[in-house]
């Protein structure tokens, strides 16, 4: 383990860069439809982060800058998360918390309610 970065990815789980760059390529992208249909209000640019995440997560298995940055969500068994995982998952991304509290294996607290990790493509 790092002192800096946390613990070192396991089991082809990614690591915090890449995570992080995803989250912000995601909240841009977001924040330009909020900008655009809603006056870029923060409550719409979270719901706009929220649709979008649970969209594409729970049917291609990545958002934009998952895709972007070589990442993909899967489930325990390396299936697509579907809908409902996808759901809990982003809900909990939302709270922040779940997301930056981690296991030995780098996954937060977000990823092992819904029984999901993010990988390396």
């Amino acid at each position: 383990m790092n002192a800096t970065t946390g613990p070192a990815p396991q089991n082809g789980t990614a690591g915090w860069g890449r995570r992080i760059l995803a989250l912000a390529v995601d909240w841009a992208v977001a924040s330009a439809i909020s900008a655009g249909f809603f006056a870029f209000d923060p409550m719409a640019t979270l719901g706009v982060f929220a649709a979008m995440t649970v969209l594409l997560v729970g049917t291609a298995g990545s958002t934009i800058g998952h895709r972007l940055l070589g990442l993909a969500v899967r489930t325990d068994t390396g299936g697509l998360p579907g809908p409902l995982r996808a759901l809990v998952r982003t809900l909990l991304v939302c709270l922040v918390i779940p997301a930056v509290v981690t296991d030995p294996e780098g996954r937060g607290a977000h990823d092992r309610a819904a029984g999901t990790r993010i990988q390396r493509r």
